[in-house]
């Protein structure tokens, strides 16, 4: 039995975790039984009927959320040339080419996501053993290869979130903070869900989205009922 303190067993007082809410009741839950003293962010988990380690079946994309993530996300650009000064522009907080690879090699990662011009992919692959245990490789398939960094600069700093399913086959989103309301995060959760049903790979079978649950950073999960979530996105 895991052992849970004080203000989160009486969070979950009364509560039977184990039942199934409609969308809206999970996030209203969820959001009523915040109880840390900063600004939780409110997460998403859905376990999907995919099988990630074949690559047909591995789901990963990004999606710009209408309400964004109620953070200051700092943007690394792996650019050269003419480049550098548009990422600058754009509003990326480090810009660079070797000189960049370089210090990230000496320890700094003081950013939250990273994009990268095609042509120094190369250059920024020095790197991936640093970068991708952390989320932060580039990616084409995330639209964070580039060379549009302007307009990927803007989305990130808006609120672009990236994802892609774990080994065992759920995927995790956050959806903004406690004090953004349920108008907002279910708003942002909406958004969030076409562009994951948008991705179901045709070589997935049976039933695609299988179960979900809504909590906060420090909060319990609420377990979503499945069939009224086709309503939630229909609506």
């Amino acid at each position: 039995m895991p052992r849970y303190g004080k203000k989160f067993r009486k969070a979950i007082d009364g509560i039977n975790l184990q039942e199934r809410y409609s969308i809206e009741n999970a996030v209203e839950k969820s959001l009523s039984a915040s109880f840390a003293k900063f600004d939780e962010t409110v997460d998403v988990a859905i376990r999907l009927g995919v099988d990630p380690k074949y690559s047909d079946q591995m789901v990963r994309g990004a999606v710009t959320l209408p309400h964004g993530l109620g953070k200051t996300v700092r943007v690394a650009v792996f650019c050269k040339g003419e480049k550098q000064a548009e990422a600058r522009e754009a509003g990326a907080d480090a810009v660079g080419a070797e000189d960049l690879v370089t210090k990230i090699k000496e320890g700094w990662m003081e950013f939250d996501a990273a994009v990268a011009t095609p042509d120094v992919m190369a250059l920024v692959g020095q790197i991936g053993r640093l970068l991708g245990p952390r989320g932060l490789m580039p990616n084409a398939k995330t639209g964070s290869v580039t060379f549009d960094v302007t307009k990927v600069v803007g989305e990130l700093k808006a609120g672009r979130v990236e994802f892609k399913v774990d080994k065992a086959g759920v995927l995790h989103a956050p959806l903004g903070k406690v004090s953004f309301g349920s108008g907002k995060i279910l708003g942002n959760l909406k958004i969030l869900l076409k562009m994951v049903n948008r991705l179901k790979p045709s070589t997935a079978k049976g039933v695609y989205m299988r179960s979900m649950a809504i909590s906060t950073t420090m909060g319990p999960g609420f377990k979503v009922d499945i069939p009224q979530g086709k309503k939630f996105l229909e609506g």
